[in-house]
């Protein structure tokens, strides 16, 4: 027991880096997401200009998803970590500690996967709604936000949370660029004891995390099951 209790806190220190890029993710991943999910699916403008320039953003936008999904998560770690400073030019302005690179590679990956959970949610919401909204005098915002944006969250929230729940379990892949969070710390542990027990340990941790976000969006689904 005397080594369980030494375990748990050491471990402990390990939970506070994981949840501190856990809450650096999701703080910024989500509006992101918000961000680039209304870009693809903003409407088209009818004049030259403005088709040119809406053409280019959607495209660098569909382009960064592509990258971000199509990609593994360690190696744009990697790439944020080792790569940028050798890009020419900005590269020394591009440098970044371990915790800054690793929360930039995450932000940047989660965005595009909550950008094609939010898209989903927007194009699910009934064009009816659209017109409903016009015909009682509501602007595009107000129709966005009032109407558009409760019915999306609603229809994407179980698919936020699946994400969420991934993401917590992702901030594992940071061990890759040497950042003691909970696995690198139960790693060390099983290292240096020989004790594979404390593995088990962490895979409480873990559930135990993964349990509170399941509540959490449980509540948030029945808050918004109208």
């Amino acid at each position: 027991m005397s080594d369980i209790a030494s375990w748990v806190s050491q471990m402990l220190v390990g939970c506070k880096l994981t949840i501190e890029l856990f809450a650096v993710t999701l703080v910024f991943s989500i509006p992101l997401g918000l961000i680039l999910s209304f870009v693809r699916t903003a409407k088209c403008p009818k004049n030259t200009l403005g088709r040119v320039l809406y053409c280019c953003v959607e495209w660098i936008v569909s382009g960064f998803i592509l990258i971000m999904r199509g990609t593994p998560l360690m190696l744009q770690i990697f790439f944020v970590y080792f790569g940028l400073p050798y890009v020419p030019v900005i590269g020394p302005y591009l440098t970044f500690d371990r915790f800054p690179a690793g929360a930039v590679a995450f932000v940047l990956n989660y965005g595009a996967y909550y950008a094609e959970i939010f898209r989903g949610g927007l194009l699910s919401v009934d064009k009816g709604q659209y017109e409903a909204s016009k015909v009682l005098g509501l602007t595009s915002m107000q129709t966005k936000f009032r109407i558009v944006m409760p019915q999306m969250i609603r229809i994407a929230l179980p698919s936020v949370a699946n994400e969420t729940i991934i993401l917590l379990k992702d901030t594992a892949l940071v061990t890759a660029i040497g950042l003691s969070e909970l696995l690198k710390v139960t790693t060390n542990i099983v290292n240096r004891t020989t004790n594979i027990s404390a593995f088990a340990v962490a895979a409480v941790f873990y559930l135990i995390f993964s349990y509170i976000l399941t509540v959490i969006f449980r509540k948030l689904e029945n808050k918004f099951d109208f």
